[in-house]
């Protein structure tokens, strides 16, 4: 894989000379002036050292720029079967595709009558370009336009979104694949797969959810109706507090999460019009899966077939061949999948709503599976954590950690408030009330997350990679650590699961981390990692 060579050397030695660099975008000086605490200064995204690494990245990288622009703007759209009025960018359906070590170079035009701003997710990029509001850019007003520059260092399977409120929930979201010049391929042709819970233009408006579960809408008076949106609340008595010993397989299953939404999506379209991946029997077939949905996990299996598994967020793994796979919302994985002689269903299952998304893979003719098609795959074996084996060229050096933070996942239904370590975040004031994650450049750093909820959370860690180091069950004690863990960006922690992650301290700036559900995002589920200067 074309992972740039990166020593520990070179993190230190690039902090050099830039300690008393002082942040000069006007823009975001003007939004968080008065919010420093006292203390070590910040590395701002504007700072010098952020410069810095991205000359490094530069300097290692291809020297092409691969240009492109996309408009973000209300469009109609087929569903396939049903037509959606929503917000969408023009080229969505294509994504982007670049090399690894290539510059990107996007214009992003707001023709939306609300603010808004693109996220790369996965991407290890420079701080200014992660598309944060008021943590790292101001918003692109309506009618205004960015360029968003930055080198991809690393190849694999990503994607790019709005980061401002619930736009992703309308559709502002498209694929981001990084090719390896070194990979020859052992497949003959890919599929992209992107899975989407849809509710925009065909029932509730994604704010009128989010509005409903703020105001208490888990109860009988939300205006959203359940079949288009909220889910009615648990008993009075439930409580989010999870007992020392917690049995997942008690988990009410519409506890998967709150929303339930109309329509379930493979590649935009609806299982009784499915999207359809051609090829011959034979032939081997490399599928990169991609879930974009707002707040569902899905369970994904190819009837007739196993799925070997090659890569997880990107990064390639020892492959391991199973018949499911979940993924969260933001998670990426590859598959690598030898093509029986038919047409097969590929199919996403909602977990815990009783729907599901539907596309087929045909390599000869015959009639298409039906919508609500169950391939038994479903039942077999699942993919877990502990299967997924970083290779050698990308697991981290071996080594304890230099700084050790804790997250608690924590959150109230009654106020719709979801924390880290009982505090809230707020977007439009980003340092207000959290205590950040402080590192240092160059340093080992350890996440532990214990989710204390019986909801799922997908936790995303913006600017990073991370590989996994150990996962157990809260009150069950300490399992082993995980040997050559995965190298990941987003990690689904499920009901009562604690999931700990080492990574470098290798990207410097101000770098949200937080739960990749679009409603727990919005109610509050998120913190800052903190790059510091050092103290003199």
């Amino acid at each position: 894989m074309a992972r740039p060579n990166i020593t520990r050397r070179d993190l230190l030695l690039g902090a050099v000379g830039a300690a008393g660099a002082t942040a000069t975008a006007g823009g975001l000086m003007a939004l968080r002036g008065a919010d420093r605490p006292e203390g070590p200064p910040r590395i701002e995204a504007a700072s010098e050292e952020v410069r810095r690494a991205e000359d490094l990245r530069r300097r290692k990288g291809t020297g092409r720029t691969v240009r492109t622009r996309l408009v973000a703007r209300r469009e109609e759209i087929d569903l396939g079967g049903a037509t959606a009025r929503t917000w969408t960018y023009d080229r969505s359906a294509e994504g982007i595709r670049c090399t690894a070590g290539d510059e990107l170079s996007v214009e992003v035009r707001n023709e939306l009558d609300e603010p808004h701003s693109v996220h790369w997710h996965g991407l290890r990029l420079r701080n200014d370009m992660d598309g944060v509001p008021n943590l790292t850019q101001p918003l692109i007003e309506p009618g205004g336009r960015k360029t968003y520059t930055f080198i991809a260092p690393d190849s694999g399977t990503y994607w790019f979104h709005s980061h401002h409120g619930v736009q992703r929930e309308r559709g502002l979201f498209a694929p981001l694949v990084i090719d390896d010049p070194r990979d020859p391929g052992d497949h003959d042709v890919e599929f992209t797969v992107v899975l989407d819970d849809w509710t925009d233009g065909v029932g509730a408006a994604p704010d009128d959810i989010l509005a409903a579960l703020k105001r208490g809408g888990m109860g009988e008076k939300y205006t959203v109706e359940p079949e288009e949106g909220v889910v009615p609340s648990p008993p009075a008595a439930w409580s989010y507090d999870v007992p020392a010993k917690l049995d997942r397989a008690e988990v009410p299953e519409r506890l998967a999460d709150e929303v339930k939404y109309p329509f379930y999506l493979l590649n935009r379209r609806l299982p009784t019009a499915p999207h359809t991946f051609t090829a011959k029997p034979g032939q081997r077939a490399r599928i990169r899966l991609i879930s974009a949905g707002g707040a569902t996990v899905f369970r994904v299996a190819l009837g007739g077939h196993r799925l070997t598994v090659t890569h997880s967020d990107g990064f390639p793994v020892e492959p391991v061949t199973v018949d499911t796979v979940q993924v969260g919302s933001g998670e990426r994985i590859d598959l690598r999948v030898t093509l029986g002689d038919g047409a097969f269903p590929l199919v996403g299952v909602a977990e815990g709503k009783s729907a599901q998304a539907v596309g087929v893979v045909r390599t000869a003719g015959g009639e298409a599976p039906q919508a609500d098609v169950q391939p038994r795959e479903l039942a077999g074996r699942l993919l877990k954590l502990s299967d997924l084996r970083a290779t050698e060229p990308v697991r981290l050096e071996a080594g304890e950690p230099d700084v050790r933070h804790t997250l608690y996942l924590t959150g109230s239904m009654r106020d719709y408030a979801w924390r880290l370590n009982a505090e809230t975040y707020n977007a439009e004031e980003p340092f207000q009330g959290i205590t950040p994650l402080a590192v240092h450049q160059g340093q080992r750093v350890r996440l532990d997350l214990a989710n204390q909820t019986p909801m799922y959370h997908p936790m995303h860690l913006h600017g990073h990679t991370f590989q996994l180091r150990a996962d157990d069950t809260i009150g069950a004690g300490a399992g082993p650590p995980l040997r050559h863990g995965a190298r990941k960006d987003t990690v689904l922690v499920g009901p009562g699961q604690r999931v700990s992650v080492d990574f470098t301290a290798d990207n410097p700036g101000q770098w949200l981390t937080h739960c990749h559900n679009a409603y727990h995002l919005a109610g509050g589920m998120a913190t800052i990692l903190s790059y510091l200067r050092p103290r003199r």
